[in-house]
């Protein structure tokens, strides 16, 4: 065979590196053009086989939405992408190769690929305060706000049977930390969901609820300017919502949330916002970095690596318009993705790649009880509309026509019907989960047996 015929044989490989708003829409377009071609073979590695449209997280914990409402499997969308559930272990620029691991017994695979796109996102950062990571819960996955829904109804069914009013008083206590739109879309939903759960628990009162916004600056969603945040803190406080500005959490110990002048507030339910950092497997990495963030050319390429790219919270993606970057919000990730996806298809094809340009179109929020508050273009909505506007835009930019029309009819119902009190995660349902987990990990060679059969033909998972 010529070297020709052997050259056009061989397949270009993309891989995408998470599966949120950058990944999922990088390989939504690809998906579209290059992926189809036999020589091309596009896979995107994702710690879960979904897209979680992350905006809509906060009604999943307040039961306004149930978990599938926000949440498009991946394989049903991306038809000619290969879509691996794994965790990103370790990425090798040198070889150009990136090492996975998935299962409980955390085998590991080697991915080699001729196209990188990072799209990895963001964790939380606790900021080295002691107890907090072991402690407090988060809001960043499907999981977090399932979790959430259930201690909060965990809380009250133990409130319910306590007699003693300090430990009745610590159950019945919710801290959220952070005031930017996680804290306080997560809060005003929180809020809403217990005050309307708790008529329903006959030996509780309203005045035993205490919900606690914190946040260290003197004004909560610093994103939308100073007269929004503060009509959001009246909001907030008509509401019953206590909120502690410029104090910051120090700790979360037996004595509780502990606070920066020494103060304790007993509680059982830290919801931590309060901050995210860039995922630890890039750190390593031998590209410039920004605040922990791969710092991209215009074109979203990686300087000095080519064939490798970085799109939506992990990147720093310049501005040339602010001389800094683009803020890693869901929007601007969406039309990176998109954008880096197009050099890609560029640069196989042989064609000039294009540079990134966007200017923000406007920033919106929830504060619970059909309350909201918006920025859009310069212009700012306070209010049942801005509420209105919200839900009107998300519900539009939800991916799938099914997931739209279930969203509408859930919050169509929600106006005529009380919220599910459900608690579909109790103590029992952790326990078993936990021994079976415990029961694989200690004895593999069941699994082994299991995986060792031959998988069939069109079977893509690692």
């Amino acid at each position: 065979m010529s070297a020709d015929a052997l050259k056009t044989e061989k397949k270009t490989r993309v891989l995408i590196l998470g599966g949120g708003f950058g990944g999922f829409y990088a390989a939504l377009h690809l998906d579209k053009t290059i992926a189809t071609d036999k020589n091309i073979e596009v896979t995107l590695v994702n710690c879960e086989n979904f897209v979680l449209f992350t905006p809509m997280l906060h009604e999943v914990a307040a039961g306004d939405l149930e978990l599938s409402d926000i949440v498009s499997p991946l394989r049903q969308i991306l038809r000619h992408v290969k879509c691996l559930e794994a965790d990103v272990e370790a990425i090798d620029m040198a070889q150009r190769r990136v090492t996975v691991g998935y299962g409980v017994q955390r085998r590991q695979s080697v991915l080699p690929y001729d196209h990188l796109v990072m799209a990895l996102g963001s964790e939380s950062n606790f900021f080295k305060l002691p107890g907090v990571e072991e402690r407090a819960l988060t809001m960043k996955s499907l999981g977090d706000a399932f979790v959430l829904r259930n201690q909060a109804l965990a809380m009250l069914e133990m409130a319910s049977l306590t007699e003693d009013t300090p430990t009745r008083r610590a159950l019945l206590t919710f801290v959220v930390a952070g005031g930017g739109f996680a804290g306080v879309e997560t809060i005003g939903a929180l809020n809403d969901f217990v005050r309307e759960a708790i008529e329903f628990y006959p030996t509780l009162t309203q005045t035993d609820l205490r919900v606690l916004l914190v946040h260290p600056n003197a004004v909560i969603l610093p994103e939308l300017g100073e007269s929004l945040g503060r009509y959001a803190q009246v909001k907030l406080a008509a509401r019953q919502v206590e909120i502690r500005t410029e104090a910051r959490v120090t700790a979360y110990s037996d004595r509780g949330v502990e606070f920066g002048n020494g103060e304790a507030i007993a509680t059982q339910t830290l919801i931590w916002t309060a901050g995210v950092t860039p995922p630890a497997v890039l750190q390593s990495l031998p590209c410039k970095k920004e605040k922990g963030r791969v710092v991209v050319e215009e074109t979203l390429g990686v300087p000095g690596f080519p064939g490798v790219w970085a799109v939506g919270d992990c990147a720093w993606v310049p501005n040339p318009k602010t001389g800094g970057s683009h803020p890693p919000t869901a929007q601007h990730a969406l039309r990176e993705a998109v954008h880096c996806a197009k050099n890609i298809v560029a640069t196989i094809r042989g064609k000039q790649k294009s540079r990134f340009r966007f200017t923000t179109l406007g920033q919106l929020a929830t504060i619970g009880h059909r309350t909201g508050v918006a920025n859009i273009m310069g212009i700012h909505f306070s209010g049942l509309f801005a509420w209105w506007l919200w839900r009107t835009i998300y519900l539009a930019k939800l991916p799938r026509f099914e997931k739209k029309l279930r969203v509408a009819l859930r919050w169509t119902l929600d106006l005529l019907f009380t919220r599910d009190l459900t608690q579909q995660l109790t103590l029992h349902g952790i326990e078993r989960v936990h021994r079976r987990l415990a029961y694989i990990r200690q004895h593999p060679l069941v699994l082994e047996q299991r995986t060792s059969e031959p998988a069939p033909a069109q079977e893509s998972s690692p």
